[in-house]
């Protein structure tokens, strides 16, 4: 079986269909004036008119909204129970779906002890006259939350999650490839679904259409919808006082999903890209994915982690608390998959209205994930280049000497370039002096600024660094990458160890090429003993 060479030939000759859209959403349900402990104090004394405010006018509001939970559930039939500890809910709601011959409604409704953000009452005393007063605080506690496992005609399955206490924020969890097969559907367009995803489809561009399509006012009227529909915690009153559920988006995952017709070779290709960018993770490339300054001062660990369920490996690769994971889905697509977990990290606000930003956000980091494998993977080079590069030449009337393969300086020049890779501010003299210095054995010290200049003279004269404008700062050219890579690679995974194991006196007893390299010899030696052509 062949395999294909490159990301770049996978990708635009054995990808069936391309899908970009959102996927898992979870989104913060609240009311905003009761997020802050003055903003409950004002809800009591001034909305409800209470003398003072306390927790205990907490308790019957609480009683009334589980008491209409259970009426809700008994009067609409519907299941309610406790999860038992350690049981995976998806598993429970999927058992559920599985049984269900609607097209909309609640399918049951599940309880579950979490810990949550709560208001308690405080004694405190007057430092002047001794007296003692209630005061509110936040605080966190274990209390009961409901979960309300749904099927909505337009968004499918989704759950809302509801605290039992004030002030009773909620959770809302929904899928937007669900989304997209209910209108595929109710248009009458054929297509196979792939689990959360879409395997083909009759008409591609509309289906890209809808996955565009999804927005966070259609968000808004689902969530709108179900509050009408199931028990409210916040009376008529209070709601038009303006203590109304907002939305603020928790995490986002957007996807891009891209369909092989090759299932088996595209498992193999993935494999050879994972092996071939295990140092994705590190800060220089972490900025470049995620389009963000990487410093000394921004939190999280950079790294690459290849993590295997059963015979299927995944890449990651994290961002403060956001992270891209890429993976073979089901055996047949090559899912790439954002998840923004702080809006935050991106400089943007957790609100709803903020949607369309982190979706860019989001699709921009999946495809330079896939740029960055592309040059990675595709570092060939000609015959004509690598002539070019290990020649000396004159450029407009300026010599260049050349960049022989075997010269250990130049091995480590590339080495150290690697590390600059599509860096878009670039690197400084400094930057390429702190890095080849150790390639080298030697001290930063010892490295004259002449021969630095010298080095960085020749690299751009062959065309593989162009200064930045206006600055004392460089960066890789298109072809400085490539050559950069195959160099070094070369060298490093094929020659050296080669060699290493082929020559005589080899330290290495290698079963594979050695007896190869042996049988050649012996059949070169009796060639030219039958045609007495030895000495």
């Amino acid at each position: 079986m062949t395999v294909p060479q490159s990301v770049a030939t996978i990708l635009k000759e054995h990808v069936a269909l391309e899908v970009e859209g959102i996927d898992r959403m979870y989104l913060n349900v609240y009311v905003p004036k009761l997020q802050r402990e003055l903003g409950v104090v004002a809800f009591f004394r001034y909305h409800r008119g209470a003398v003072f405010a306390s927790s205990a006018l907490m308790d019957p509001i609480s009683r009334a909204f589980v008491g209409a939970m259970e009426r809700f559930a008994q009067e609409q039939d519907v299941p309610l129970f406790s999860f038992e500890r350690g049981q995976r809910k998806d598993d429970v709601a999927a058992a559920y779906r599985a049984r269900c011959t609607r097209d909309e409604g609640v399918l049951f409704i599940g309880k579950a002890q979490e810990k949550a953000t709560v208001f308690r009452t405080q004694k405190r005393k007057h430092p002047q006259t001794g007296k003692t007063y209630p005061w509110i605080v936040r605080s966190t506690a274990m209390v009961n939350q409901y979960y309300v496992y749904a099927i909505d005609r337009d968004f499918g399955p989704f759950f809302l999650k509801f605290c039992s206490y004030f002030p009773y924020n909620a959770k809302l969890c929904l899928n937007g490839h669900e989304y997209v097969k209910r209108q595929l559907a109710k248009e009458g367009i054929a297509f196979e679904a792939l689990d959360n995803g879409i395997l083909s489809c009759a008409d591609p561009v509309r289906l890209q259409a809808l996955c565009d399509g999804l927005s966070g006012e259609l968000i808004e009227s689902l969530l709108r919808k179900w509050l009408v529909r199931l028990p409210h915690p916040f009376t008529a009153a209070d709601q038009e006082a303006g203590y109304r559920y907002a939305l603020s988006i928790l995490q986002l995952e957007c996807s891009l999903t891209q369909v092989l017709d090759r299932p088996l070779t595209g498992r193999i290709f993935f494999e050879e890209v994972i092996r071939e960018n295990l140092d994705l993770g590190r800060p220089d490339q972490v900025q470049l994915i995620f389009a963000r300054r990487v410093t000394k001062r921004t939190p999280g660990r950079f790294r690459t982690r290849v993590i295997t369920e059963g015979v299927t490996p995944s890449l990651h690769i994290d961002y403060k608390s956001s992270r891209i994971k890429q993976y073979h889905k089901e055996g047949r697509a090559l899912r790439t998959e954002t998840t923004i977990n702080d809006a935050r990290d991106f400089a943007l606000g957790k609100g709803l209205q903020n949607l369309p930003a982190l979706r860019q956000v989001g699709f921009q980091a999946n495809r330079r994930l896939l740029d960055v494998q592309h040059c990675s993977h595709d570092c060939a080079i000609g015959e004509a280049g690598f002539q070019r590069v290990t020649r000396p030449i004159i450029v407009d009337g300026q010599r260049a000497s050349a960049l022989p393969f075997a010269d250990p300086r130049v091995q480590a020049l590339f080495s150290a370039l690697v590390l600059f890779c599509l860096l878009p501010w670039g690197f400084s003299h400094r930057d390429v002096r702190d890095h080849l210095a150790p390639l080298l054995g030697l001290a930063p010290s010892q490295l004259t600024p002449g021969r630095l200049t010298y080095d960085l003279r020749r690299l751009r004269l062959h065309g593989l660094i162009e200064r930045l404008p206006h600055s004392h700062r460089y960066r890789l050219t298109n072809e400085g990458r490539r050559t950069a890579l195959f160099f070094t690679r070369t060298y490093t995974r094929i020659l050296r160890p080669g060699l290493a194991r082929i020559l005589p006196g080899a330290s290495t007893d290698d079963r594979l090429l050695q007896p190869a390299f042996d049988k050649l010899d012996a059949a070169i030696d009796h060639f030219v003993d039958q045609a007495k052509l030895s000495a």
